[in-house]
């Protein structure tokens, strides 16, 4: 039997946000690693992290335009990376190391894009099961 159509524009479109995502992700870090001043502490680690990050999250966005499962797999492991680092750097901004408040926002957002785009795959696949 074949998958509705709403479970498959669904993927498509979490697929579409992950690898859009993905590229404003690497473009923004880019410019960053340019030269192009962000109006902040940058902390070099995150800076390099997040830009080639960007990379897997278009790698994971492809794959998951064609592949629920592996889209699915691919999201947990990036949304758990971004989680792992935004508590190391929220110890570290805690601390009063070099890591600026804007930094923990965007991380933070990096990491709530990732557990919506992880959830909504699970949700995905459940009911692609439900439906067969």
């Amino acid at each position: 039997m074949t998958r509705p159509a709403y479970l498959k524009i669904s993927q498509k479109a979490l697929a579409l946000l992950a690898v859009l995502f993905g590229v404003i992700t690497i473009f923004a870090g880019g410019r960053v690693l340019a030269g192009t001043n962000p109006g902040y502490v940058v902390f070099l680690p995150l800076l390099i992290y997040n830009t080639l990050m960007g990379f897997a999250y278009v790698g994971v966005g492809t794959v998951t335009w064609r592949n629920l499962n592996l889209g699915k797999n691919g999201a947990f492991v990036i949304f758990a990376l971004n989680l792992i680092v935004l508590a190391a750097i929220g110890i570290a901004y805690t601390a009063g190391e070099a890591v600026a408040k804007d930094s923990l926002g965007a991380m933070t957002l990096r990491t709530v894009v990732w557990l919506v785009v992880f959830s909504g795959l699970w949700w995905l696949g459940r009911r692609n099961t439900a439906e067969a």
